[in-house]
Formats: structure tokens, sequence, C-alpha cells
């Protein structure tokens, strides 16, 4: 008569052997919500150069340049058409050089190709005129 070693026939249940991994997922997630939580928001702001609060007051009016852009794509300087490019870089250029800048009002016409516009607003750039802005953007609302 021997001895009968690991009988199927036990009352004990059997050892488990996998790891329950429950627990550990639910550790995942609260790690998870935590981070995204954590995570600062991305703010999308645009940078603006906003002008210091003087308390001395402006006695005289600015000068203030108007470039029109037409329908066509001409470039009107003050009412007079600009005839080339090498002529609006010029007038540019002296505006820039002056040490109190003009302002510079841009006034695109309706139905111009947003091109030409850009153009003028690049070489303006370009040329270092820092007080640009564009004038009439209400024909644009409709």
């Amino acid at each position: 008569m021997g001895m009968q070693l690991g009988s199927g026939n036990s009352s004990e249940p059997e050892v488990m052997i996998e790891m329950n991994m429950t627990p550990l997922i639910d550790v995942m997630l609260v790690l998870i919500i935590m981070l995204i939580i954590t995570i600062p928001i991305q703010n999308h702001a645009v940078n603006l150069n906003m002008p210091v609060n003087s308390q001395s007051k402006q006695t005289d009016p600015p000068i203030v340049i108007s470039i029109d852009v037409d329908f066509d794509g001409t470039v009107l300087w003050d009412g007079v058409a600009i005839q080339n490019n090498a002529e609006l870089e010029s007038k540019l250029t002296a505006v820039a050089a002056t040490p109190n800048q003009p302002e510079v009002h841009l006034r695109p016409n309706k139905l111009v190709p947003y091109k030409a516009v850009a153009h003028v607003m690049a070489e303006a750039q370009r040329l270092g005129v820092n007080k640009i802005g564009m004038v009439g953007n209400e024909q644009f609302l409709k």
C-alpha cells in the first residue's frame, strides 16, 4: 500500500496562479485622470504690444497716410495711384525712416483679392513700418 500524493479527489481548491488585474487597471485609470487634470490648459493667445499708459496728452494730431487697394489691385497712396512695386517700396521706406512714424491706414476694397492686400502689408512689415492698421473693415461684415 502506497501513499497517494496529489490526487484529484482532494476537497481543497487549487491555488490560483493568475494575478488579479482589476485593481491594477483601476489604479492606472486613476493615474491617467490625475495626469489629465494636472496638465496645464493651452492658451491660444496673440501677443500684442499695447501702449503704455502715459500721463502726457498728445497735442498734435497724428499724421495719417491712407493706402487704398482698389478692386483690381491698384494701390493708391493718399489718392494717387502708384505705378509699380518700386514706387511703393520707396514710399514705405521713407515712412519707416522717419523717427516719429506716421500712421498708415490700409483700406482694401471688398472685391480685391487677398494676395494684393497681403503684398502691401508684407512690404510694410519688411521695410519696418510699425504703425499700420486696417480701416473700413465694416464692409466685410455682410
